[in-house]
């Protein structure tokens, strides 16, 4: 089992917070200055450089800023450091101030006529120099215990020499964003330069020596992206009041006192908004402390030059709009081609939809991993179902002869004959047969062939990936039938769907079936080859299970398809209510626990999947629970005990069947208390799969069984692989911590699957060992072997690549929210289940409390700034995890039943990203004027695109109908003063109250109205695997809290309103 590491504070998730620093170093706050004039502003360049307008290679002229840099007496006192710590710079013998000429150091001015005026754009650089290195000298920074490890101090930016003038100016601009190593920086620095204390909203440039401190230096600094906009005129802006509440964008960190960002190696991943073609013309260099808009990574772009105010930092107290867009697409991080040979052409990282990173940007080092509060991790869907999968079957599949990688399209190759590893940088040798493609039939390219172009790629196993023959697949199902099963119907469902799918399980002709129908007895079903009809054989004796016969319990389906079918038929009339045989109290009882123990035996010779259908508490037999559910303290937070399995007999039985190649599928159908957290480790530790229907029953409920069919469908359908491991490789200075998910841990990087399936989803937490200061990226590998249903022995490999970053700036910038929320919400299930759900919920709300002060203290924000400054890339993080707090896994206050509280937990835990998202933050829109709020073309088919509305109940409108999206349900929401139209062409009633309660179901009528909304209906369905019901809920309904539950930006008795809770983080901020 993996274990969640312990934590060194109880309100942390994962990672140690660190020590805010408020010793004798900090001082108080200088006020930003003027804002130079526009006769300033439009003064001409330096001599020898470019005119500012002036285009290259066909991009189109981007904003030009402007900034002051003065060159007057020295004697302004050192620059405090980031942390406040006072530190002097050496200055240059060349660098006076009697020299008219000098270079005004960490400025980037190069040598020139005096002027009082600089302009420059932050996009390119003069060629042909290269910044001088310093060596990092870390500031004097106390521990305190439970914040910085122990003997590691803070670093802090150090001085460095510079050796000429040259080195102050910014080094040319390449095809590649600047990640190496700032000069002047060091791990850990907030990467922005602070030349002196600075006021609450305003903020100062770098001063340096030879600057007269009476003339501050200023930037006209475009404000933070917001809800609401400045509609003043530019000319109004450039002279009016000096700009407040609003620090520099972030990236000024990017920056050194001593220097400017080295260019990467070759090999980097590129900025597609960045490339500058040889001999294109380089704009003048920009101070060392003018903003950076140039920071890797662009997650979006918009089209060329929209990088440069990507990055600007957003303030959350200004925006209007609370909404999490989900995209339907996401498209993978590409590097661009370049010249060089050898190199495979458009490579790009495997979908996100995949294999994602929570960082984008990897940080260099642990101690800046530690600055950052957030975590870094991967979130990983290794069977889903692709649309387009390369498939490579050859003799040699070629591997690392060292650390076993797959060759995949970020591998060097030093020529034709030599590769080189991109995990562990050995050079391996091409083999003969790798120089052959196998589609163009060409000779002495092995960069093109397909394993060097798809990030994403399945192999054909050879003999030597197989300690066995391939199993068959075998399936066993087990049927609950004790009274209250029965009384819900289900064996009629789940029987008339087996018979639909039977011929369309996953398999070939040595598939096998078996059957086991339970109360308080074991009943095993013979299905002998030639007999008339199938015999039912009961088996009474529970503390000692056997087989009553050897064989003809599991059978080929191939062979006995006839009586399989008839057993079917059959078996719901066989335990019928009226027709059961009263056997004392055994229909009341339900011997689960010997169930699972039979089908272990019958199907240790082969492994395989077992179905168990559970509706009623195991109270017989081995594994038998008795109630631990409280139902008057449901709306009190669940203890540590009840969300934590009463016995290990499950989890034993799970460790047997994960050593058969067994996995254990669970599908809960029950009315009362069942034990999730207990029967759900059977399947947690056999990487098997769980499904949750609260209430079913075929009268009282149809919704559920709707859901049940149409999950059924997919499940007996879908593909399956059989003996699965899957290994996860990374660059050395990386190493795998933890995992998440339903799996049995066999190695520290190896996960041991018995089935795998195509919604599995799994969350790796990763660490930084070593220092990667020395690599420009890092490589990450998955590989799945398994066996699938024909019998093939196959290996799916998904590879990502990442650039290492140096500045904690650069990390903010390149932050994927959505794996963090994701990989967050596994963690959080981890830490209720070994402390507390309390301490859970405080720790996710630190999670966004630490990371926002972080982030402050790179943008250089004062501590009486009442701004809540997140970059770009995060604007919905905050969102996400106050949604999160509000779902029923961590929810208090609100009645919610003990198992529906473990069945979420245990889905977050084994769901991924697109899952996980869905269900913290549903989509809600406006459905009655479909027509009005335009359309798009899919695959040929026009389909309505309303538009997404906050949740809230501002939302609803007095006359809308509205559409709410949860992702396994939808709920449809009418009042009394909704459209009369949509209530009569789409609901089929002529008014509000005749809409029937509960509704499941639309009738199917004619009409414009009706096909738009039907229209959309599906399409939504279409971009999901699984099915999610549609039930109509009218405003005067019992159900109506079902619907305003969801709407998670409002105030609940127990929960805070979004804003609340940004005010919360607003005051820990100002602490």
């Amino acid at each position: 089992m993996a274990h969640y590491p312990p934590p060194v504070e109880p309100n942390r998730l994962g990672h140690p917070m660190q020590q805010r620093h408020t010793g004798p170093g900090s001082m108080p706050p200088q006020g930003l200055q003027q804002p130079p004039t526009m006769q300033q502003m439009h003064r001409p360049p330096a001599a020898g450089y470019p005119a500012a307008n002036t285009q290259h290679y066909g991009v189109p002229p981007t904003v030009h800023h402007h900034a002051n840099v003065h060159s007057s007496s020295p004697g302004i006192p050192p620059p405090p450091n980031i942390h406040g710590m006072s530190q002097r710079l050496p200055t240059h013998p060349s660098m006076s101030s009697n020299s008219s000429s000098s270079v005004v150091p960490n400025s980037g001015v190069p040598p020139g006529p005096p002027q009082s005026t600089f302009t420059h754009n932050y996009q390119s650089t003069p060629p042909g120099y290269s910044p001088q290195s310093s060596k990092p000298t870390p500031n004097s920074y106390n521990n305190v215990p439970g914040m910085y490890p122990q003997n590691q101090a803070r670093p802090g930016p150090p001085p460095g020499p510079m050796s000429s003038p040259q080195s102050a100016i910014r080094p040319p601009m390449t095809n590649y964003p600047p990640t190496a190593q700032t000069l002047g920086s060091t791990p850990g620095n907030t990467g922005y330069n602070v030349s002196r204390p600075h006021a609450v909203g305003n903020y100062s440039q770098n001063s340096s020596p030879g600057h007269n401190p009476s003339q501050p230096l200023s930037a006209n600094y475009p404000p933070p992206i917001s809800g609401t906009q400045n509609n003043a005129s530019p000319a109004s802006r450039v002279n009016g009041p000096p700009l407040q509440s609003y620090p520099p964008p972030p990236g000024v960190g990017g920056q050194s006192q001593m220097g400017l960002n080295q260019p990467p190696s070759s090999n980097y991943l590129q900025n597609p908004n960045l490339n500058q073609p040889a001999g294109a013309w380089q704009q003048p260099p920009m101070p060392a402390s003018s903003p950076n808009y140039n920071s890797w990574p662009p997650l979006q772009s918009s089209g060329p030059g929209s990088f440069v105010n990507k990055n600007r930092p957003i303030d959350l107290t200004q925006e209007k709009i609370h909404i999490l867009k989900k995209e339907h697409t996401l498209e993978p991080l590409t590097f661009p081609e370049t010249n060089q040979s050898l190199v495979p052409p458009k490579q790009k990282n495997c979908s996100p939809e995949v294999f994602r990173c929570t960082l984008n940007g990897i940080p260099n080092t642990q101690g800046l991993l530690n600055k950052v509060k957030l975590p870094l991790g991967l979130i990983i869907h290794p069977f889903k179902d692709l649309t387009s999968l390369p498939v490579i079957q050859a003799g040699t599949i070629v591997r690392c002869k060292r650390c076993r990688a797959y060759i995949n399209p970020f591998v060097d190759f030093l020529d034709v004959r030599r590769w080189q590893c991109n995990l562990c940088f050995v050079v391996n040798d091409v083999t003969e047969e790798f120089l052959h493609h196998p589609l163009t039939r060409s000779y002495g390219e092995p960069h093109t062939r397909p394993e060097c172009t798809n990030s994403t790629i399945e192999f054909v196993a050879p003999q030597e990936y197989m300690v066995r023959p391939p199993q068959p697949a075998v399936y066993m199902f087990l049927f609950d039938v004790s009274h209250a099963a029965l009384e819900t119907g289900y064996l009629e469902v789940v029987c008339e769907r087996l018979l639909k799918h039977i011929d369309h399980l996953p398999g070939d002709k040595r598939t096998k079936i078996g059957f086991i129908t339970y109360d308080g007895y074991l009943h095993f079903y013979r299905l002998t080859e030639g007999a008339a009809q199938p015999a039912m054989l009961v088996v009474s004796d529970l503390d000692d299970v056997f087989l009553p016969i050897p064989d003809s319990l599991l059978v080929n389906l191939n062979e006995n398809e006839g009586l399989v079918r008839q057993l079917l038929e059959e078996l719901p009339g066989m335990h019928a209510v009226t027709n059961t045989v009263i056997k004392g109290e055994a229909e009341t009882k339900s011997c689960l626990g010997a169930a699972l123990q039979a089908a272990s035996k019958l199907m240790s010779s082969y492994g395989g999947r077992i179905t168990v259908f559970q509706q009623t508490l195991p109270n017989a037999g081995p594994g038998a629970l008795t109630s631990r559910e409280n139902p008057n303290a449901r709306a009190g937070a669940a203890t540590k005990a009840s969300l934590n399995p009463s016995t290990d007999f499950y989890k034993k039985m799970a460790l047997e069947f994960s050593g058969k190649q067994i996995a254990a599928d669970f599908f809960f159908l029950n009315a009362q208390y069942i034990d999730i957290a207990t029967l759900s480790c059977a399947s947690r530790f056999s990487a098997g799969d769980l499904h949750y229907y609260p209430h079913l029953h075929t009268v009282h409920n149809p919704v559920q069984v709707e859901r049940l069919e149409a999950d059924l469908d997919r499940y007996l359908s879908r593909k399956i692989g059989l003996e699965s491991v899957m290994r996860v490789r990374c660059t050395k200075g990386l190493a795998i911590n933890t995992f998440h998910g339903n799996f049995f841990v066999r190695s520290t990087d190896l996960l041991a699957l018995a089935n795998v399936n195509p919604d599995a989803g799994f969350g790796i937490n990763i660490s930084i060992e070593d220092d990667l200061s020395s690599l420009s990226s890092v490589s990450i590998q998955a590989a799945l072997l398994y066996t699938s249903s024909k019998g093939e022995r196959r290996i799916r490999v998904h590879t990502m690549k990442f650039p290492v970053v140096k500045s904690a700036i650069d990390v903010f910038n390149a932050v994927d929210s959505d794996a963090v929320v994701t990989l967050l919400a596994k963690m959080a299930v981890d830490r209720s289940l070994t402390s507390s759900l309390s301490d859970a919920k405080d720790a996710l709300l630190n999670a966004v409390v630490d990371a926002l002060k972080s982030y402050k203290e790179c943008c250089g924000a004062g501590q009486g700034n009442s701004a809540i400054l997140v970059p770009p890339c995060m604007k919905s993080y905050p969102l996400a995890i106050s949604f999160l707090l509000k779902h029923p896994a961590f929810r208090s206050g609100v009645s919610t039943r003990l198992d529906d509280r473990v069945f979420a937990l245990v889905e977050f835990k084994m769901q991924p990203a697109g899952y996980v998202l869905q269900a913290v933050h549903p989509n809600l829109y406006r459905v009655d004027n479909l027509a009005e709020q335009g359309s798009a073309d899919f695959e040929g088919s026009v389909v309505p695109q309303p538009q997404q509305l906050p949740l809230s109940a501002e939302s609803l409108g007095r006359s809308g109908v509205f559409l709410l999206d949860t992702g396994f349900h939808f709920y449809l929401y009418v009042s009394p003063y909704s459209s009369r139209d949509f209530i009569e062409n789409v609901l089929g009633v002529k008014q509000f109250s005749n809409i029937e309660q509960p509704m499941y179901a639309l009738p199917d009528l004619e009409n414009s109205m009706s096909d738009d909304f039907n229209t959309f209906l599906g399409w939504l369905r279409d971009q999901r695997p699984y099915h999610a019901a549609l039930q109509v809920i009218r405003s005067d309904s019992r159900e109506h809290h079902i619907f305003m539950g969801h709407l998670r930006l409002d105030k609940t008795e127990s929960s805070m309103s979004y804003q609340e809770f940004l005010q919360h983080v607003q005051q820990q901020l100002a602490k």
